[in-house]
């Protein structure tokens, strides 16, 4: 577990489940989804399919919960892009729009990449947005990440095409930018 005054990034626990379904599943359309990644498709879920698959959920390394005042705002992750050589992504999702714009996610990934650069064997840490999500891109400059790749329009969405934007941050960085 990590904080920042109000705010804790921690593994997902079994009384976190209703509320994850709630944010990521009930809804058919949820607000979030205009903005991570929209041109994938999204489904809502009933709850009891959702719960079935908690094993792959609690405890899981790799996506922990966004907590803010004591109630789970929304989830913070990994995958490996190419484990052998250490090449991770990361992502963030911030569920509903009042915690959006407040600086939560800038905070929530600083925590995110010290643990990450703090626990895993990392040379760099980066993510892949698209262009329509300006507030990412600007979370990134914010955390000291370089505009590593821009593959234009190659997304589309509501009827135009937009840049894949991927950003990255090496731990060397990372150190100097924070002074460890």
């Amino acid at each position: 577990m990590y904080t920042d005054q109000e705010l804790i990034i921690r593994p997902i626990i079994e009384q976190d489940m209703e509320r994850l379904w709630e944010l990521i599943y009930k809804d058919e359309q949820p607000e979030w989804k205009k903005w991570d990644a929209p041109y994938y498709p999204h489904r809502a879920i009933p709850y009891e399919q959702f719960i079935q698959a908690k094993q792959d959920w609690i405890g899981d390394k790799s996506m922990w919960v966004i907590e803010v005042s004591g109630v789970v705002r929304g989830i913070i992750s990994y995958y490996w892009e190419h484990e052998p050589s250490k090449w991770i992504e990361i992502g963030i999702v911030l569920h509903e729009g009042q915690s959006w714009g407040k600086g939560i996610g800038t905070r929530a990934l600083k925590l995110w990449i010290a643990h990450l650069f703090q626990t895993m064997p990392l040379v760099r840490v980066g993510f892949t947005t698209w262009s329509g999500n300006e507030r990412m891109i600007r979370v990134g400059e914010k955390l000291g990440m370089q505009l590593e790749a821009r593959i234009r329009k190659v997304r589309y969405y509501e009827g135009h095409y937009y840049d894949s934007i991927r950003m990255g941050l090496l731990r060397e960085e990372w150190e100097a930018l924070n002074n460890e």
